[in-house]
């Protein structure tokens, strides 16, 4: 069976489609688990008496462990196959989820942050999954769709999170009891995404990965897969600047909130809706990316792809500067919006790149690339655990960005390359010639 080369929203007939939305919404768990104590920052803080210092330590561990986690997850994509890789790291991962509850201690909270860090590579198995399920005239869309959609876990825990502590607040819970009854919400929603994902998901269009895959001869495979992904200087200018969109909208996330409270003396909830707002975005914008990287991969070839990702990233930069800057709620609302705008569509568009780069070792690059932002968010962390001011901070984020977006010009592809894509288009596209060198 051939890969689609359609994405019908509405469908849940073909496999291709049961993964599309089995994917995304496996993702969005994972990231309203993972962000779920985000938005309850300023509860915990009371409750732990936790520093400034020590919040951007917890910040650094929720990401940190998710680089290790994403190279892993990718190279076991490529040996099992998404579908066992998908469920097993769901139910593993909620055990963290709901478990930090226990936490009374700075100490045992790092760990659960730490611990909870890995359900971050699930962007890995959906970006590996769609990309399996999808021909190259989409695959760039539904790689930011599913991711988008994911991604907006971040934006939708902001505002549901602090409603879901307030519910028990209202029960009569203290502040303290609603946090940690709160994070056992996502959890359980994981368990069941992980069963629904078990039984309603294959691996390919013509079926699961076969026995064979797992001998010590594919072993080797996925090997040599991983260290040709990690001999290429595009996967680690990918690794940059996924580092520099997804990374730096991680690193939002875990801050966003807390800053609104703090500079803007918001409520919790209210902060959390503007923190959420960013969030939101997902929900089109970074499917306007990859939508934007395949037509531009189309007209101008795999140089087209990168060069839209290169001018998005650097819209980015832009935004995060003058957002830096904004000292009026609304200003700063609405600049907000403008760089979330901008680093979604970033994220789209480096996973429009990322199918083209090694087609025989797609988990190993993905996984690599995937951990790029993880990277970016562990530097972004530790920017914000710094003795300088949060907008200071954002500031020197955005020169970064800025900077980052200057490695698409490493992103070079051959013309064997060029043609390859050119001919894995479906119809009539297949036929148009590649650009010229």
């Amino acid at each position: 069976m051939e890969k689609s080369q359609r994405i019908n929203l509405f469908s849940f007939r073909t496999p291709a489609m049961r993964a599309f939305h089995m994917s995304w919404s496996a993702f969005f768990l994972c990231f309203f688990g993972w962000f779920g104590i985000a938005p309850l920052m300023a509860y915990v803080r009371d409750d732990l008496h936790l520093s400034k210092e020590q919040i951007g330590n917890t910040i650094v561990a929720s990401v940190f462990a998710t680089i290790f986690a994403r190279l892993i997850v990718g190279v076991f994509c490529d040996r099992f196959g998404p579908r066992l890789v998908y469920t097993w790291l769901l139910i593993v991962g909620a055990f963290p989820v709901m478990g930090i509850g226990l936490a009374h201690s700075y100490e045992s909270f790092l760990l659960f942050r730490l611990a909870i860090g890995m359900v971050g590579a699930s962007f890995v198995i959906t970006q590996y999954h769609t990309s399996q399920m999808f021909a190259s005239n989409v695959v760039g869309t539904a790689n930011a769709t599913t991711a988008g959609w994911g991604n907006m876990g971040g934006g939708v825990t902001q505002m549901v999170m602090p409603t879901v502590a307030a519910g028990f607040l209202a029960l009569g819970c203290s502040a303290a009891q609603s946090w940690r009854l709160a994070m056992v919400v996502p959890g359980v929603l994981m368990l069941i995404a992980a069963l629904c994902y078990f039984k309603l998901t294959q691996d390919t269009p013509a079926g699961n990965f076969a026995l064979l895959q797992r001998t010590a001869s594919k072993r080797e495979d996925s090997r040599r897969a991983f260290l040709q992904a990690a001999s290429d200087p595009r996967v680690w200018a990918l690794f940059v600047i996924y580092g520099a969109c997804f990374g730096v909208e991680i690193t939002i996330h875990n801050v966003a909130a807390l800053y609104f409270v703090d500079n803007f003396h918001l409520s919790l909830q209210k902060a959390g809706l503007v923190a959420g707002s960013f969030g939101i975005l997902a929900l089109f914008a970074r499917t306007l990316g990859g939508f934007g990287g395949d037509r531009a991969g189309m007209r101008l070839g795999l140089k087209g792809r990168a060069s839209f990702l290169g001018a998005v990233l650097l819209c980015e930069g832009l935004a995060l500067l003058v957002f830096s800057q904004a000292r009026l709620l609304p200003f700063a609302v609405a600049s907000l919006l403008v760089f979330g705008l901008f680093v979604h569509m970033s994220a789209g568009a480096t996973y429009s790149v990322v199918p083209f780069i090694n087609r025989r070792a797609l988990g190993a690059v993905a996984g690599i690339v995937g951990a790029g932002g993880n990277a970016g968010a562990v530097l972004g962390g530790l920017l914000f655990r710094s003795s300088i001011t949060t907008s200071t901070a954002f500031m020197w984020l955005g020169v970064a960005v800025v900077l980052a977006s200057s490695c698409a010009l490493l992103l070079r592809f051959n013309a064997g390359e060029e043609v390859a894509a050119r001919e894995s288009l479906p119809g009539d596209l297949a036929v148009t010639p590649a650009p010229a060198e």
